[in-house]
């Protein structure tokens, strides 16, 4: 992946929509690089009313379901060790697309969370996203730790061969 995209759920809709072409005319689409997508939405509302699906330039889509909190709480999902592994291995099996559209409602703390977890798994700098604002800490730890994980299970070897 070139780079992670850290949007709202507004702006999410907005850039897919670049993509958008009339079936069988993918040349007309304004935008025309790939991407993929972790959506993630909110339990209480199920959802934000659409979910993205693959296309021509949409490669994988991963949508999760936990709320915006960073402990228990009664009536919320709380981000889970399961929904880690499988952005892990999302962002694992995509790493071929253009792009990684990383998006939740406003943008600021679950999205921004993953995105950043994502530029550290990618190798890149991911201070800019603790600068500018405030990632959702449990949601960042759990991805810390499911990649942990990963890595020693698979013998403290990162997915490029360097050593952990």
């Amino acid at each position: 992946m070139k780079r992670v995209l850290l949007k709202s759920v507004y702006d999410a809709f907005d850039y897919v929509m670049e993509h958008y072409y009339p079936f069988g005319m993918e040349g007309e689409a304004q935008r025309q690089d790939t991407y993929a997508v972790i959506s993630i939405q909110d339990t209480h509302t199920r959802g934000f009313g659409f979910v993205f699906t693959k296309n021509h330039y949409c490669a994988d889509v991963l949508t999760l379901y936990f709320d915006d909190i960073d402990r228990e709480v009664e009536g919320a999902v709380l981000f889970s060790d399961e929904q880690a592994e499988s952005v892990i291995d999302f962002i694992l099996k995509n790493r071929g697309a253009d792009s990684l559209l990383v998006h939740c409602y406003g943008g600021q703390s679950r999205s921004r969370a993953v995105a950043a977890f994502a530029v550290k798994m990618l190798g890149g700098d991911n201070t800019r996203y603790f600068e500018t604002g405030r990632p959702n800490q449990y949601v960042y730890d759990a991805l810390e730790s499911a990649w942990i994980r990963k890595m020693l299970e698979k013998g403290g070897e990162d997915t490029n061969g360097d050593n952990v």
